[in-house]
């Protein structure tokens, strides 16, 4: 499975790893990696190609194996536990417990600083699969990169991301809120509990004595700067492994009528604030269903 991103940068600056067979093994990687967070569920032997709520590729991770070149130029979305930093704006990102995969070389183009996470939490990557040339990107986002540190990824499948989201389990949410409070996160997990067609939780089933995640979904009030919903809200089922993009933010009801036009009737309202009231809810900005593989 894939995780986020924390606060503090537990990683050192230790040369990257060299091998010649990572353009082989990039695509071995995106397995491992859950690669793709979106997929609808297409059979490995067709593996249609499918979107997220955000547009992004979505494809099965078999297909990709078999066909790296086909992915250059596509945009594609991966969840992952950080292995190491290279430099100031990137990280490389493998998981050995399937492949013993050669780490992929990530750069951040977002624009945003690069923070990577603390005990093994896991960060969900959007963007761009490419051959890595080190002058090419360096003139086309206005990095600098040091030659030294990157000549072994020269000419090697690399994704240039577009955004990079921290992506906790639940329980590691609702066990640390704080650590999460106001950043943009992507999360994993079982639907359960359906308040209203907007109002659920996400499963904790992980991690002993955690609980489940509350997620709403709405729009914000006229004038209020709080990100927007990407789609309509999908219809969702008790069981189903979905994927939640938003901001996590305490669950004080009085601040959520203010920001936000979330159209419950009053004992729902009271029924939320008696069960979540101050704890943790991410407030969804997409809601889509999850191709992260199942331990």
């Amino acid at each position: 499975m894939i995780q986020p991103t924390s606060k503090k940068n537990g990683f050192g600056n230790d040369q990257p790893l060299s091998g010649s067979s990572r353009k082989q093994k990039f695509l071995r990687s995106t397995l491992a990696l859950g690669l793709i967070a979106g997929l609808m569920g297409a059979c490995a032997e067709s593996a249609p190609q499918t979107e997220t709520a955000d547009g992004t590729t979505n494809v099965q991770t078999e297909e990709i194996t078999e066909n790296t070149e086909g992915y250059i130029g596509q945009i594609v979305t991966i969840r992952s536990a950080p292995v190491e930093k290279v430099g100031d704006n990137s990280f490389t990102v493998s998981d050995e417990q399937f492949f013993g995969s050669e780490p992929i070389l990530v750069i951040n183009a977002s624009g945003e600083p690069l923070l990577l996470p603390e005990d093994n939490v896991e960060v969900q990557v959007t963007g761009e699969v490419r051959n890595f040339l080190i002058s090419e990107t360096e003139q086309e986002f206005d990095l600098t990169l040091d030659p030294n540190l990157y000549q072994d990824y020269e000419e090697q499948p690399v994704i240039i991301a577009q955004s990079i989201a921290l992506a906790p389990e639940p329980g590691e949410i609702t066990s640390n809120p704080e650590q999460y409070y106001g950043e943009t996160l992507a999360v994993t997990g079982e639907v359960e509990d359906i308040q209203s067609g907007a109002a659920f939780t996400l499963d904790e089933d992980r991690l002993l004595g955690s609980e489940d995640l509350l997620v709403i979904y709405a729009s914000p009030r006229d004038g209020v700067q709080q990100p927007q919903p990407s789609a309509q809200l999908p219809t969702i089922a008790d069981g189903e492994e979905v994927a939640v993009t938003g901001t996590l933010r305490p669950f004080v009801v009085a601040d959520f009528e203010r920001d936000y036009d979330l159209g419950w009737d009053l004992e729902l309202q009271e029924q939320l604030e008696a069960e979540y009231s101050n704890r943790p809810v991410l407030v969804a900005t997409g809601i889509y269903p999850s191709a992260i593989p199942e331990d």
